[in-house]
């Protein structure tokens, strides 16, 4: 029997925060705020590279009630899936590797913001963790757009979205080269945000597939999903340097980026097919997303789906990010009629992403249910979402 994750409506989720923090603080907050997960349509592992990507938000979404206090006191209650943890952080404690908990989410981006004053924060959410969908993002995003409003910061979009970075980065020590955020700060409903990070450019791109008698199913593979223990760092090391090889600061920037990668490896010591490999999956996964934004523009979704499919074969021969949970779904999708499928998120599990006619979502997801539970995996979970929008007050 398959399960499905369901995304609470906006008002539910504002009045289920509401009621968490009264009951645990026993006051009342000031206000509810909101961001969502995301999922990245195609344009993986190429961020930090001064890539393309083509996320969009999540009707999942994480939803934060708060109040600020008057001391430098940061308190947490979260609750997710009837299971609640609470937390308490001072501020003035807050830095580089601490905390790296959960509590980092929250605190880092307060923290790179330069506040000293504390918050009280009850928080709910919709956005499975570890599945790859960027709950992390959410936290992050959620908690910043609380603490600028309630504390009067000066403070854009944009510096909300690099101040996440941080926070993550140095705070928290999970890589992350800014996709998550952007897209949890500008998302926008029935849109997918391409996202050039070259020059930290974005713009809307329709992404309606109800019109279009399509579905998107999200597979969470549940299988371990963890990007802070080295495996994410040690390939965003290989980019960066064949970068620095050629003298820039990207890979996107380098003209020879064959030449750069074995100029790196006889340089390191590295091995050279592994660096191509590498740098071979970044420049080809850029040029499939700059002709996939193409064929989405003028609503070719077989060529779409043919995108998918090929980036997810690049990220499991080139750059080695899949494992068997997430090749399984893709294969099972393929052979049962989708128009695309793909693994999202930094990969080592968490989640892949199917697009197919819209009435064949539920047999897909039977089929790939029957093949989890024929490899002896961990049952899967499955969602559908639409395009939604980015960071804002909801209450």
């Amino acid at each position: 029997m398959t399960t499905w994750v369901q995304a609470r409506s906006a008002d539910q989720a504002a009045d289920d925060a509401l009621e968490l923090f009264r009951s645990h603080f026993g006051e009342e907050p000031s206000g509810v705020w909101c961001a969502p997960g995301r999922v990245n349509l195609i344009g993986e592992h190429v961020d930090y590279a001064g890539g393309i990507c083509l996320p969009f938000a999540l009707e999942h979404a994480t939803y934060l009630a708060a109040r600020a206090r008057e001391d430098s006191l940061v308190r947490l209650v979260s609750e997710f899936h009837g299971r609640a943890q609470v937390g308490q952080v001072d501020l003035r404690e807050v830095g580089p590797g601490n905390p790296s908990s959960w509590e980092g989410y929250v605190v880092g981006p307060l923290w790179a913001l330069g506040l000293t004053q504390g918050f009280d924060f009850a928080i709910v959410s919709d956005v499975p963790v570890g599945a790859g969908l960027s709950s992390s993002a959410a936290l992050e995003c959620s908690a910043a757009v609380a603490a600028v409003e309630l504390a009067g910061a000066d403070a854009t979009p944009e510096d909300i979205v690099q101040v996440a970075i941080r926070a993550e980065n140095e705070v928290v020590g999970a890589s992350t080269g800014g996709l998550d955020q952007t897209v949890a700060m500008f998302g926008q409903q029935g849109h997918a945000l391409a996202i050039d990070f070259l020059d930290w450019t974005h713009n809307s791109v329709p992404f309606d597939l109800k019109e279009h008698n399509l579905g998107l199913l999200i597979v969470d593979t549940n299988a371990p999903h963890q990007l802070a223990d080295g495996q994410y760092a040690s390939r965003r090391t290989i980019a960066d340097q064949v970068a620095h090889t050629a003298g820039q600061e990207v890979l996107r920037s380098v003209q020879d980026p064959r030449q750069a990668a074995e100029e790196f490896a006889a340089a390191s010591g590295r091995d050279v097919e592994e660096v191509q490999r590498r740098v071979r999956h970044i420049v080809s996964e850029i040029e499939r997303t700059q002709q996939a934004i193409k064929d989405l523009k003028h609503d070719d979704f077989e060529a779409f789906g043919q995108a998918m499919f090929a980036s997810h074969a690049s990220l499991r021969d080139d750059y080695e990010v899949t494992v068997a949970e997430l090749d399984l779904v893709v294969s099972t999708a393929e052979h049962h009629g989708a128009v695309g499928a793909r693994m999202t998120g930094g990969g080592f599990g968490g989640s892949a992403i199917v697009l197919a006619n819209a009435e064949r979502i539920p047999e897909i997801a039977q089929s790939i249910d029957a093949a989890f539970a024929e490899a002896g995996f961990n049952a899967p979970g499955f969602a559908q979402s639409r395009a939604s929008a980015g960071a804002r007050r909801v209450r």
